[in-house]
């Protein structure tokens, strides 16, 4: 049972022309929705990536709100941004290179993942340096061929696991890996990974290691394969609202809500004949006389530049497109002859499909990519409403 939608508009910081409001009650009511989808797993809400655009520590603390025990970064930084932020939920942070400083992660509580030799080395030797144990999820690549031990460096990252384990260097606390094709539910490769995550996690405790947690399923899968859920559910992109599997379903679908709502202010409004050219190359022309409206938001904002002549927008009641050329700082559209409005009238890129606004999901099928690109795109110099929560 989700608690009523906050208001989906906010005062932004005056003068401020687009803004990015974010709906904190969002977050943790769809941390709900996924907690109650996946019975007896606990919740890793992934928090990367500055919150998926929507703020990192935030974002953390709505998703904490709403029941996830866990939280996970991918970047190092982020991780010990949140520790610095005063976040003290068990953290999981995995992709860094050498050099880093594991000594800092461990001192701040932080849990690492490692999936190759050298970097259990350099986390033992850090461990040692603090004389306490290192807390670590170990990474079995099964099928994605990216991060973690794939075939015969699995075997040899458990027989170099079993000496630190045993001096206390280190603790095990996960083994987990990361789908492929998880918004394929169906496609062999799914039950392949599952499969092969078994039988990983069996090869660690042949050895005598045995951890607490056994984590697989990303947001598609906890949502469309409960048979992926083992102990605990790793959701990213469905914390925030957004389907991971359109073809399967829209948020509403699966009892989520957009958190993100992207505004902007008319800068001008201005008639133009027919056959005037907008935007860089005129890649546009009116077809009749009209009015054209200035929108100050461009590619360096998030706005996609391929997005000309197909960006979707939303202006009153009425959908439009992107008129021409996205440029660095603004873009245009072509508001009709009989516009009666003017300059400061407000423009929504994209916010919820409930709503009939434009969504991340119209704005990926327009371009042709995935909504979690669309989200993480908003630039940091688009301020943020936070509403509906503490910051």
């Amino acid at each position: 049972m989700t608690t009523p939608a906050a208001p989906v508009s906010a005062a932004p910081p005056e003068g401020v022309s687009a803004w990015v409001t974010i709906d904190l009650a969002a977050i943790a009511d769809n941390v709900r929705e996924l907690d109650r989808r996946s019975p007896g797993a606990e919740v890793m809400a992934v928090v990367k990536a500055n919150g998926y655009g929507h703020g990192l520590v935030p974002s953390a603390r709505a998703a904490v709100a709403g029941g996830a025990t866990w939280l996970a970064v991918a970047q190092f930084n982020e991780a010990l941004d949140l520790r610095a932020a005063g976040v003290t939920t068990p953290l999981l942070t995995w992709l860094y290179a050498p050099g880093v400083d594991f000594g800092a992660a461990i001192d701040a509580d932080i849990d690492i993942s490692v999936s190759a030799p050298w970097a259990l080395d350099a986390v033992v030797a850090a461990a040692r340096a603090r004389g306490r144990a290192a807390r670590i999820h170990v990474k079995v690549d099964t099928g994605l061929g990216r991060n973690g031990a794939l075939g015969q460096g699995w075997t040899d990252l458990i027989a170099a696991l079993g000496p630190v384990v045993a001096e206390g260097a280190v603790e095990v606390i996960g083994v987990w890996s990361h789908f492929a094709r998880a918004d394929a539910p169906q496609d062999p490769t799914v039950l392949g990974q599952r499969d092969r995550f078994v039988e990983a996690a069996e090869e660690l405790e042949r050895a005598g290691i045995r951890p607490q947690l056994r984590h697989l399923a990303n947001s598609a899968a906890t949502l469309t394969n409960p048979n992926a859920h083992f102990d605990l559910v790793r959701p990213g992109l469905a914390v925030y609202g957004l389907s991971p599997v359109p073809d399967l379903g829209s948020p509403q679908d699966f009892g989520l809500r957009e958190a993100m709502r992207v505004t902007a202010r008319l800068a001008l409004v201005k008639e133009a004949s027919t056959g005037q050219g907008v935007s860089y190359g005129h890649i546009y022309t009116t077809p009749e006389d009209t009015v054209l409206g200035l929108v100050p938001i461009g590619y360096a904002d998030g706005i996609p530049r391929h997005a000309g002549n197909v960006g979707p927008v939303k202006v009153g009641d009425r959908r439009l497109t992107v008129a021409g050329r996205v440029c660095m700082d603004q873009f245009v559209l072509d508001l009709g002859a009989g516009y009666a409005g003017g300059a400061g009238d407000e423009v929504v890129i994209l916010g919820r499909g409930v709503d009939d606004e434009p969504t991340a999901q119209d704005w990926a099928t327009a371009i042709d990519t995935i909504n979690y690109e669309i989200v993480t795109r908003m630039s940091d110099r688009l301020p943020r409403v936070f509403i509906g929560g503490d910051v």
